[in-house]
């Protein structure tokens, strides 16, 4: 039997009753228990039990019925907020490209995909229409005083709408959202630790934008910072996020494969980047790219030292080619290697 449609998490408006407490010690940047420390001096979203349970039903329905893999596609950038009631927000450029266009390729490679993505940055299918020049009122016309789909855009229209369809009615798609990198953080730990039950069969594809400096709920104010109290001036001290990738890859899911992404701007020191972070995760594959180039080229690198570049030719890029069209099977492949020699 086919899941209740799932409820309608809203990340971005903040929760009110979370005032300060100076009871909460701050804590200087810890060594091995930096994780342990933020989970301790950091409340978990309110929304989580919930959430916690749809993640549980879409995993279970597809161990009972279709026994497809899973991946998790983390997508978009998070905030970090300056006030509780939060008016004043750091944020990043991210709008979950990469993390929405993987997602449909998984889809379209039979895997069941939970899409942790930043509450309203672009998903699967909706965002060739919703994060384009055009306005979506161009894709309709009026016939008859009808609304109707405008001829140049029904045949691609009718393409993206059927593998939504597929999609949708398949329960393949379970999209959870997030909008703080404290909200980021614990749904992470939730669902990861819900996914071991799937064990090798799982994909963590870590796309999202974490931020690296968060402001502590210790040090927040509850209310707007005022500017004249301030002086006319804005000074923050921010703490490092802990590095959460490797208790994800030693406790929370030892079993699956993780992908992680290393974005530079700088071609000389991204495979070297890329390495360094293997080395210190120790998980299977670091996909880098260059922000300049990061649409038209991506270098796979694993443990075993191989580096792999997957290029769009000049030709691809003319029929506007998605790169993650070649990414996603490529990962799948080295999904397929990790199950077997499992």
């Amino acid at each position: 039997m086919t899941p209740a449609p799932p409820k309608n998490f809203h990340t971005s408006n903040p929760e009110t009753e979370t005032a300060i407490d100076r009871t909460i010690p701050d804590f200087p940047a810890a060594q091995l228990s930096d994780e342990d420390k933020y989970f301790t001096h950091h409340k978990p979203p309110s929304y989580l039990p919930d959430l916690e349970d749809e993640v549980k039903e879409f995993i279970e329905y597809h161990q009972r019925n279709t026994h497809k893999r899973i991946v998790l596609v983390t997508s978009g950038g998070t905030t970090v907020p300056l006030e509780n009631n939060t008016v004043r927000f750091i944020d990043n450029f991210s709008a979950g490209t990469r993390g929405a266009t993987s997602a449909e390729y998984f889809l379209e490679n039979g895997y069941a995909v939970i899409f942790l993505h930043r509450e309203f940055s672009l998903l699967p299918y909706s965002r060739h229409y919703s994060h384009t020049t055009n306005c979506f009122l161009d894709y309709m016309t009026e016939v008859n005083n009808k609304v109707e789909i405008n001829p140049q855009f029904a045949d691609e229209m009718l393409i993206v709408l059927r593998k939504y369809k597929q999609a949708k009615e398949s329960n393949s798609l379970l999209s959870i959202p997030f909008t703080t990198v404290n909200q980021y953080l614990y749904t992470l730990k939730s669902v990861s630790q819900i996914m071991e039950i799937v064990e090798k069969k799982a994909i963590f594809f870590l796309a999202a934008a974490v931020s690296d400096f968060f402001l502590p709920q210790s040090r927040m104010p509850t209310h707007k910072i005022q500017s004249q109290e301030s002086g006319g001036k804005l000074e923050v001290n921010l703490e490092p996020v802990p590095k959460f990738l490797s208790r994800l890859v030693d406790n929370w899911a030892p079993s699956a494969l993780i992908v992680s992404f290393k974005l530079e701007t700088d071609n000389s020191i991204l495979i070297k980047k890329a390495k360094n972070a293997l080395d210190r995760y120790q998980h299977q594959l670091v996909i880098g790219n260059l922000l300049q180039t990061r649409k038209k080229e991506v270098v796979f690198v694993t443990p075993s030292g191989e580096n792999s570049w997957i290029k769009l030719t000049d030709d691809q890029i003319s029929k506007e080619v998605e790169i993650e069209s070649l990414i996603i099977p490529r990962v799948i492949e080295i999904h397929t290697q990790w199950i077997e020699n499992k």
